[in-house]
């Protein structure tokens, strides 16, 4: 229960010499402190938000063809594996240079955590051993699935939390659930989007290599 002190009684003399030297009374002094811890905190938080906001901006934007210059050119599609890609999203991503296209254009709109975490929950099923696979679910549930977390994808309430349960008793099919609902989030909004950008129409409007007579 708090202590106040009543003005109309005499007060210890240490009291006195707290006003008289300048200082705060105690229970000032505690009330002072209690609010610059709460202060803290809450700048503490915002600047882990802004962090979080920080990152996703510096995710680099600009025109996607400057992100394949690291691919090799041999993985360049022809014209008619190109043409492919607008079949399916699944035809996309099985091409190396598809794969490393959709991920530069993803990046123009930040959006590329999706991919990521994807190909995250593609090489998870393929981990043989148990202690590895733990290691890895925390891993990715971390990096991907917790609330404000630094990729945080977009999944409704219902899948989070049961990804959430699946962490409990860790198995090969955890994350499909979560997998699922990011790889309709592509196909559905990123992956057409995709097939009007100048980067996808650049390589299905390339002319044919004329024919040697």
């Amino acid at each position: 229960m708090p202590f106040f002190r009543d003005p109309a009684k005499p007060q210890p003399v240490e009291f006195h010499a707290e006003i008289l030297l300048g200082a705060p009374p105690r229970g000032l002094r505690l009330g002072v402190s209690l609010q610059r811890r709460h202060t803290m905190k809450e700048a503490k938080d915002m600047k882990n938000r802004l962090g979080i906001f920080r990152r996703r901006n510096e995710s680099p934007g600009g025109h996607p063809a400057s992100k394949l210059d690291k691919v090799p050119k041999s993985l360049k599609p022809t014209l008619e594996e190109a043409l492919k890609w607008g079949e399916s999203l699944e035809k996309l991503l099985q091409h190396k240079y598809g794969l490393a296209a959709f991920r530069a254009f993803l990046r123009t709109e930040f959006s590329d955590e999706n991919l990521e975490f994807w190909l995250s929950c593609e090489d998870y099923k393929k981990i043989k051993s148990q202690s590895k696979m733990t290691s890895k679910a925390k891993k990715i549930f971390a990096e991907y699935i917790a609330i404000q977390s630094c990729k945080e994808v977009n999944l409704d309430s219902y899948t989070r939390e049961h990804t959430k349960e699946n962490m409990q008793n860790i198995t090969r099919s955890c994350f499909d659930l979560a997998q699922r609902r990011i790889y309709g989030l592509m196909e559905k909004d990123s992956y057409p989007r995709f097939l009007r950008s100048e980067l996808y129409l650049d390589l299905i409007n390339q002319k044919k290599p004329s024919p040697v007579l």
